[in-house]
């Protein structure tokens, strides 16, 4: 019947070709092979409704919404919109609806809420697909009547995992292609949050499918159809959730390439955004689903990282490795060109900020030059973000055009370029702007600098003074520091405060604090990532550093403008630390100050190892808007990046920097710059390890720095041997920025091993071993215990 129905599909997109003028097609009465059934509304224009359940590729239960043009546009196929929802909510469709009564000071279940776009779209041609993502609403949720039926047997909350919930859109979209109501490769997605990560997986896949074993698959529909995302626009996304969760500081806006562990894979794990993690788990668990296993535990990972460190044990390399691979677009094999993506971020979200948005960004414009790419900011997002209504009209604008020209051919094409609009206060300002260039270097032409050469020690409370004010100030809020409660994005709300609220300009016991000089008559405008080049002396590798870049009014009050949180390494180093981008005027008279913290509680989760820092030689340099030579010489050309080992300074910075020079009276010059790039790759796990009667199968991607090449070999325990028995290895070549499936050959003894588990009654379904890569681009070998998906029996 699959075979026909495609047959029928293919039929209806030809003669809809020809004979569309002539006659309009009846709505559909169901979709998805009979299961959900449709009807026309006549008070929605007579657009067409297909609302219910329906199963997905595994058989799980899937609530579904699909809204389809009034019969006056034709009978399809259309160009598709993929609209996803929010962490914690439900399919996105006309009308919110509850699934239970709201209770004070927990959220509400959602079977279903309101995106007042629909409308528009299937009114303007779309057909529109939104689902209930696994574990939430009828899709399983925790108030699903079905969620202990069969068919909610994997329906639990995956966190926006590549091979369930992203395969599960891609799966019912296609459905809808091969029934002859979307047109396969015409497809956009975009969402917020949660759907906003899904967003930028499927751009990021485009064409492909993710199976349960991380292996990438040509994407058809269960018939063959080719499928393909036509363009995405992703809204308060994520990249790289591992980073976004618990940041180690590292990111930079400057370079082509900057995953979370760094071209080594060494860099430490960072620091858990304590306040919104435990937030968005409460939610989770007051509407959703969490799965019942182990290492796919929400639960066990918010446990680990909640426990803080040292992260040396436990399982967390595994978690950030599960995290980073599966569940984030950053991870996804980059060696297909993404769809065009038109990414919004705003520069107060403190969940995913701007710096998501440029990780991909910046990678992808490295790899595929004259890509489409491009950037929406503004003061969009969560809390503590105001979301002010003409900015998201003015946004909206954009995604219509963005749509109207991949899905339907109409306009010019877009070519790369970065707007922004800048945060304003009181809440009923209008924003600044918009600030228009072709690259996101353009956007910043001058640098504000202040150099300080005094040493500050960053001091420190005991670990269990911190955990004591965070267990009591979740309960009661006035346990928490004064200024850290104001401008936390979750305990903030609560009390009161929004992105514009300020406290008394006080220095906070044992920081490190640097103020420029007051703006002068004018004033110049921040437009980028604060960054921060300092000498540090850590003691401990446990330690962190807590940023906090405000703005000192001169009133005596101070209001956030930036932030960030740094996980150094031990020892004495240099420190290259960006803070979150924004865009802000800094008033005449106005003074930037930089705080310099052991511990922003609640945002970020304190350190239980927590040293005493020294911080000498420290620069800070403002991005600005301004030309080189405004206000009196106070804005200079920026000066040359500091590029760490291992990276690569993006093109668009290569002339937007010269000669430094200091500002303020400065006479200390600028730090030495870090080691010039290395050119050998960095080879890197990119999948889960398989086996065939003859070879075990290591998916191996190269980072983007140059060619890979090491040796991996496999090796099991058995009974009666004192050492290890390699069963399997080989060496490895692998192109720039390419990924590979390398073979490692079964010795005699391997074969038998293989044989032996996947014969009989009760075949193994994995072989438990030691997984050694040993690559020229990294300074020791890695090894890791590793399950390796057997073949099936025979």
């Amino acid at each position: 019947m699959k075979g026909y129905r495609g047959l029928l599909a293919a039929v209806a997109v030809v003669l809809s070709l020809v004979i569309a003028p002539l006659a309009h097609a009846a709505p559909p009465e169901e979709a998805f092979g009979g299961e959900v059934e449709c009807k026309v509304l006549p008070a929605n224009g007579n657009i067409t409704s297909c609302s219910g359940p329906t199963k997905t590729w595994d058989g799980t239960k899937i609530d579904v919404n699909v809204f389809l043009p009034p019969e006056s546009l034709g009978g399809g196929p259309f160009p598709l919109i993929g609209d996803f929802h929010g962490w914690g909510a439900a399919k996105q469709g006309l009308n919110t609806k509850v699934l239970k009564a709201p209770e004070a000071g927990k959220a509400t279940p959602l079977s279903e809420q309101a995106d007042p776009r629909i409308q528009k779209w299937a009114e303007e041609g779309y057909a529109v697909f939104s689902m209930s993502d696994r574990g939430w609403g009828l899709s399983c949720g925790l108030y699903d009547p079905d969620q202990n039926a069969p068919e909610c047997e994997q329906g639990w909350n995956h966190l926006m995992d590549d091979r369930y919930e992203v395969r599960d859109a891609q799966y019912l979209m296609s459905l809808l292609a091969e029934e002859g109501l979307a047109q396969p490769t015409k497809i956009g997605v975009t969402g917020v949050s949660y759907g906003g990560g899904l967003s930028i997986a499927l751009g990021a896949l485009r064409n492909r499918q993710m199976e349960e074993d991380g292996t990438l698959v040509p994407w058809t529909s269960p018939d063959g159809t080719p499928m393909e995302i036509a363009a995405a626009v992703p809204q308060w996304a994520w990249s790289d959730i591992s980073y976004s969760l618990a940041p180690n500081g590292r990111n930079l806006d400057y370079v082509t390439n900057s995953p979370y562990r760094g071209p080594t894979g060494k860099l430490p794990i960072g620091v858990m955004k304590f306040s919104y993690t435990e937030g968005l788990y409460k939610t989770g668990a007051e509407v959703g689903r969490y799965s019942p296993s182990k290492f796919d535990s929400i639960p066990l990972w918010r446990e680990r990282f909640r426990g803080g460190d040292p992260y040396s044990a436990g399982g967390t390399d595994e978690i950030v490795e599960e995290l980073s691979t599966y569940h984030s677009a950053f991870g996804i094999d980059p060696s297909v060109q993404p769809a065009p993506m038109l990414l919004q971020n705003g520069w107060n979200d403190d969940l995913f900020p701007v710096d998501e948005a440029l990780r991909y960004y910046q990678r992808t414009r490295a790899q595929y030059p004259g890509d489409p790419i491009s950037l929406a900011l503004a003061d969009f997002g969560h809390s503590r973000s105001q979301n002010k209504a003409a900015d998201v009209a003015a946004f909206n604008v954009r995604l219509e055009a963005w749509f109207a020209h991949y899905l339907k051919g109409q306009g010019s094409a877009p070519s790369s370029s970065v707007e922004a609009r800048t945060t304003t206060c009181p809440s009923s300002a209008a924003s600044e702007g918009p600030y228009t260039a072709s690259e996101w270097a353009g956007l910043q032409p001058g640098e504000v600098r202040l150099q300080s050469n005094a040493p500050q020690v960053i001091g420190h409370r005991a670990a269990a003074e911190e955990q004591k004010t965070a267990e009591e100030g979740f309960v009661n809020p006035a346990k928490f520091n004064p200024v850290s409660a104001t401008f936390d994005p979750i305990i903030g709300p609560i009390i009161g405060k929004t992105v514009c609220s300020s406290v008394p300009d006080t220095e906070q016991p044992q920081s490190a604090n640097y103020r420029l000089g007051a703006a002068p008559a004018g004033g110049y405008t921040l437009m980028g990532s604060p960054t921060i080049i300092a000498n540090i002396d850590v003691p401990s590798p446990n330690s962190e550093i807590a940023a906090r870049l405000v703005d000192v009014s001169p009133e005596g009050t101070e209001t956030l403008i930036a932030r960030g949180l740094y996980r150094p390494e031990g020892g004495r180093q240099q420190m290259v630390f960006q803070l979150h981008p924004q865009a802000y005027h800094f008033a005449a008279g106005h003074v930037a100050k930089l705080e310099l913290l052991s511990s922003d509680n609640p945002y970020g989760r304190w350190s239980n190892l927590q040293t005493n820092v020294t911080v000498n030689s420290l620069e800070l340099r403002l991005p600005v808007n301004d030309q080189p030579g405004a206000l009196g010489g106070l804005v200079q050309t920026p000066a040359p990046k500091v590029v760490p080992a291992g990276y690569t300074l993006a093109k668009e910075f290569e002339t937007k920097s010269s000669g430094g020079g200091n500002s303020g009276g400065g006479s200390k010059s600028n730090p030495a710059p870090a080691p010039a790039p290395v050119t050998v790759g960095v080879g890197s796990l990119a999948g889960k390890l398989t086996a065939n009667g003859s070879a075990i199968l290591v998916p191996m991607s190269c980072s983007d720095v140059g060619a890979c090449s090491g040796k991996d070999s496999f090796s099991i325990k058995q009974k009666g041997k004192k050492n290890r028995t390699t069963i399997g290895s080989a060496s490895y070549s692998i192109p720039v920025g390419k990924t590979m499936t390398v073979r490692l050959p079964l010795t005699k003894t391997g074969r038998n091993v293989v044989k032996e588990m996947t014969s009989g009654k009760h075949p193994k379904k994995n072989l438990n071993g030691q997984l050694v890569i040993e690559d020229k681009g990294r300074a020791k070998k890695q090894t890791s215990g590793r399950a390796v998906q057997l073949p099936r029996g025979k």
